[in-house]
């Protein structure tokens, strides 16, 4: 009713949008996402660099072998100035479960495969076929 009574009145009649920013255009798009990356990759370079960020390993201490026993449980070795303490690991807590005598054998490297020696895999999968007929 108000806006009836001002176009009434002879008040110029405002167009809608008419104050409303134009549509951003492609280098802006593009500014605003450099400037976003610019961002996080800032913020990373900040805290790494900032004390007890949790991005380098504890001196002296180790993780040496870790078992899943549950959904939310696992049993750790954790090796603390050449000593190593078996952990149990749950979502309430961490508790010493055992103080090993022995270090744990350290785990032979992972090796790559011998492509070499491979077996044809053609034959392997007639082979494979001709068994289950």
């Amino acid at each position: 009713m108000i806006t009836v009574a001002l176009i009434a009145a002879g008040t110029p009649a405002v167009k809608v949008g008419q104050h409303a920013a134009a549509a951003p255009s492609m280098f802006g798009a593009i500014l605003a996402l450099l400037a976003v990356l610019a961002l996080i990759v800032g913020l990373g370079w900040v805290l790494k660099r900032m004390p007890g960020s949790g991005f380098k390993p504890a001196d002296g201490l180790r993780m040496v072998a870790s078992l899943n026993v549950g959904a939310k449980e696992r049993i750790v070795v954790v090796e603390v100035n050449g000593q190593q303490l078996l952990l149990g690991v749950t979502a309430g807590g961490i508790n010493t479960l055992h103080q090993l005598a022995e270090p744990l054998p350290t785990p032979e490297p992972a090796r790559l495969p011998d492509l070499k020696n491979l077996p044809n895999f053609a034959q392997l999968l007639q082979q494979r076929l001709r068994k289950e007929k």
